[in-house]
């Protein structure tokens, strides 16, 4: 059977999910939902995609979806996420799952009314790298004592991941933050009970904090200290340092490397490299064998109530 596939938001990452969906059997893109129609026609020409729209309700309106995947401005996540749910169809929604835990458990809450399969886009969970060091854990041969992680970027106005504009503000702690808020009690193996944060000035014209520190500590008393930036004029992306009772790991997205940097071949892990397609591939297997699947909506609610705590002590 062919899942029918609706990808909203025609951007930087929803053309990762169509390069990604391009390597994965039995799945068809059957209808692109993009703000800009010329550049939304022009990448589903590419992909050779034939339904072109600018509203989200109109794919959801065809007999021919069955599941959407969300790649579209954070604010609007949530409110996506439950019209796909209620028209009846399987969801997956970038990260974060929403911009605020009030709209995350009312995500969780329709997933479990429709019984749809409904998957946040942690995508640290499938990077390769990050699944090697997770064997080890399942296998009782590392435990986590410590991960130091920094997530970098330079930026002075909107842009995406491709350097292009975009209609929207970007957030160190909704977005960023929850990728390695997530992916600490995931590897830790225990939920977290101590948060806090510190974030440096407002930026007058984004109006969103630049800098931002988070440490975390989770119930077996694993620690986490995370650092983010959108003033780091390097290196660009988010490195994780794993530090554990038997060795040191750094990963940098899909590849691995020992403390001493001596890369670890990680090509085995998975049937790809890519960490996107095998997300991706998760959701549509999901899908078929009609079951939970990995970082689904519900699974990773413990992490948007961390952000909501955070954010308001930072409010406070």
């Amino acid at each position: 059977m062919t899942i029918r596939v609706a990808l909203a938001g025609a951007g930087a990452f929803g053309t990762k999910h169509l390069d990604a969906i391009a390597k994965i059997a039995d799945v068809e893109v059957v209808s692109l939902v993009g703000r800009e129609p010329g550049k939304t026609r022009e990448t589903a020409d590419k992909y050779g995609i034939g339904h072109v729209g600018t509203d989200l309700a109109e794919a959801l309106a065809r007999a021919d979806v069955d599941a959407v995947i969300l790649a579209t401005p954070t604010q609007m996540h949530a409110a996506q996420a439950l019209a796909c749910l209620d028209a009846g169809k399987h969801v997956q929604v970038e990260i974060p799952l929403a911009d605020s835990l009030r709209d995350a458990y009312r995500v969780v809450d329709a997933q479990q009314r429709t019984g749809r399969v409904a998957m946040c886009g942690h995508t640290r969970r499938f990077n390769p790298s990050h699944q090697w060091v997770r064997r080890r854990i399942l296998a009782g041969e590392f435990h986590v004592q410590q991960m130091d992680v920094q997530t970098y970027f330079f930026r002075r106005t909107n842009m995406n991941a491709l350097g292009q504009p975009r209609s929207w503000t970007d957030h160190l702690l909704w977005h960023h933050a929850a990728h390695t808020v997530d992916l600490f009690a995931y590897q830790a193996g225990a939920p977290i009970v101590r948060a806090h944060a510190l974030q440096g000035p407002i930026h007058p014209a984004l109006g969103i904090a630049m800098d931002m520190s988070i440490q975390l500590q989770a119930a077996n008393g694993a620690i986490c200290t995370l650092s983010l930036s959108f003033n780091n004029d390097g290196p660009l992306g988010t490195f994780f340092r794993y530090i554990g009772d038997s060795g040191t790991y750094v990963a940098r997205y899909d590849d691995l490397f020992d403390g001493r940097e001596q890369k670890i071949d990680v090509s085995r892990v998975d049937v790809s490299m890519n960490g996107i397609e095998l997300q991706d591939r998760e959701f549509f297997a999901a899908i078929r064998e009609g079951r939970e699947p990995n970082a689904s909506v519900a699974q990773v609610l413990p992490c948007y109530e961390v952000l909501h705590d955070l954010e308001r002590r930072l409010a406070g």
